[in-house]
């Protein structure tokens, strides 16, 4: 239990049901399906439709989704990966002879077809219980009528709000005169409501195949893309196989690749062969063994994941005892270790995370991504904001992720769950693009292992390794002296001030009937429960 005498917030409880989410009113909405009779998938849907109007920043139906559900909370779960595709004309010679050197933010070429409303209406259709429209009736109310903006909105849009100036359409839907709207200050997004409203009437064809197809293309085709009407009337989602490993009583799941489940499940198996520190979570000698194995750990995400339809992915060897030990094994316990290869991908901040769990136990863990805030600034005449998820592609034939047609990127957006003796003990998720594995490691290992409640487990400061740069990202929070001896083991401390991810949970006590949830303080939302 947290010092009632320090600022935080405790784990929020009820017995009934719980949502939470990056953004009150998606918490609220989540709560008001809930009692209105609608299940843990229902609930995620209302949410995440609600977090594309008033979180545009990090989310749109313009992104991509990857879902895990468990029916009743027993068995596996099912996993789903909404995630979109490069189009069929997509590849790194045609891309060159466009002039492009890499994949670009603003670019037309850094845009995949979009998952996410085919994602929502698959699942509902094979698992929903309330009609379709009325989970997306509070997003276009509040798309049409007005929403508020939040801390965290108001700190997102400034920090795109150069970025914005230089887009279209998109500076003049979200900015104020320019400016990113003020907190507490009303954002309306009409055009939004109306795709949200054809959309809840006439279901995916109508994104996928009708006027909002054609006008996706023709924007992307105005600007060099390669997307056709087939690309998009060719979309379709599917269902795959969760992967797992055990950590400690638990067994954790994860949606398999193109995603980065895996890389988490490999940080989980290292840390497994790694000594719980006497002296807590923040020692100077846990945090540098946790940043050589996030090191290691991107270093096999670099060389290995990629869409396993097109691309041969190890996971089996990555997932085993023999992979983790040799890593383990790489690791000094005194010095940082040099010359780990660093990603290709580019940096990702923005996503939402939903969890919710109902009264008969349903259990749902749901991510939905833009890629990069605003994603890559193109926007519709009809407000549909699209993905630059295409970045997680390269132009490097000989890398894994070169784009390639129809190939979906890697993808660093993971839902996961645990289960104890057949049963979901957790269902959690943590925002942030690349910190996701790492962050899935951190939250774990301190609720498991260092007996921090779910609250506790998220609010603890963070830090990771940029596999991008080598360096390591350290959240204020962690004394001089620890920096000081991360310095002396020869870490590379990135300047600035880091804000690292977000997360939400919610843990089921089957004995006393009791959900407990959290929420990140990092972020607007909440958890609610009753």
């Amino acid at each position: 239990m947290r010092s009632l005498n320090e600022p935080g917030r405790s784990p929020v409880h009820g017995m009934q049901a719980m949502a939470c989410t990056s953004q009150t009113l998606s918490t609220q909405v989540a709560i008001d399906v809930l009692k209105a009779g609608g299940n843990a998938l229902d609930a995620a849907i209302a949410a995440s439709a609600m977090q594309c109007v008033v979180e545009p920043g990090s989310t749109s139906i313009g992104g991509d989704c990857f879902v895990m559900y468990s029916k009743g909370g027993t068995g596996a779960p099912l996993a789903f990966n909404g995630s979109g595709r490069a189009p069929a004309a997509a590849t790194a010679a045609a891309i060159k002879q466009s002039g492009a050197t890499s994949l670009e933010r603003d670019s037309a070429h850094s845009v995949i077809v979009p998952g996410a409303v085919d994602a929502w209406i698959q699942l509902h259709r094979d698992h929903g219980s309330m009609p379709f429209a009325e989970l997306l009736a509070p997003a276009i109310e509040a798309a049409r009528t007005g929403f508020p903006i939040a801390s965290r909105n108001h700190y997102d849009f400034s920090a795109a709000r150069d970025f914005l100036l230089t887009t279209n359409r998109s500076k003049d839907i979200y900015l104020h005169n320019g400016e990113a709207p003020a907190v507490g200050s009303v954002l309306k997004l009409p055009q939004l409501a109306n795709v949200l409203e054809a959309i809840a009437k006439e279901g995916s064809d109508v994104f996928y195949r009708g006027e909002y197809a054609t006008e996706m293309v023709e924007e992307l085709q105005s600007l060099g893309g390669l997307h056709t009407l087939d690309d998009f009337a060719r979309v379709s989602g599917n269902y795959v196989e969760p992967i797992s490993a055990n950590y400690r009583d638990q067994t954790v799941y994860q949606c398999p690749p193109n995603g980065q489940g895996v890389i988490a499940l490999l940080m989980l198996n290292m840390m497994s062969r790694i000594k719980k520190d006497p002296g807590g979570p923040l020692t100077p000698e846990r945090i540098h063994t946790e940043l050589e194995a996030c090191r290691l750990a991107y270093g096999a995400r670099a060389g290995f994941l990629a869409d396993p339809d097109l691309v041969d992915v190890p996971v089996e060897k990555l997932l085993s005892e023999e992979y983790a030990s040799k890593l383990c094994s790489l690791i000094d316990p005194t010095a940082a270790i040099e010359g780990v290869p660093v990603t290709e991908l580019p940096p990702h901040n923005d996503t939402v995370y939903i969890s919710v769990v109902d009264k008969d136990r349903n259990v749902c863990s749901f991510i939905n991504t833009l890629y990069w805030a605003f994603g890559s600034g193109i926007t519709t005449k009809s407000g549909i904001t699209l993905t630059n998820r295409g970045m997680g592609f390269v132009l490097d034939e000989s890398s894994p992720n070169c784009i390639a047609p129809n190939k979906r990127p890697l993808h660093t957006i993971i839902p996961a769950m645990t289960y104890r003796n057949g049963k979901v003990d957790l269902c959690f998720g943590v925002m942030g693009g690349e910190y996701q594995a790492m962050g899935h490691q951190q939250f774990l290992t301190r609720y498991l292992d260092y007996g921090c409640d779910i609250q506790q487990a998220m609010d603890l400061p963070r830090y990771m390794v940029n596999p991008r740069s080598g360096e390591i990202e350290l959240e204020d929070g962690l004394d001089q002296s620890i920096r000081n001896d991360l310095l002396a083991r020869g870490h590379k401390i990135a300047d600035g001030e880091f804000v690292i991810g977000g997360s939400q949970a919610i843990a089921i006590d089957w004995d006393n009937g009791v959900l407990t949830g959290g929420s990140d303080p990092r972020k607007d939302g909440c958890a609610m429960g009753y």
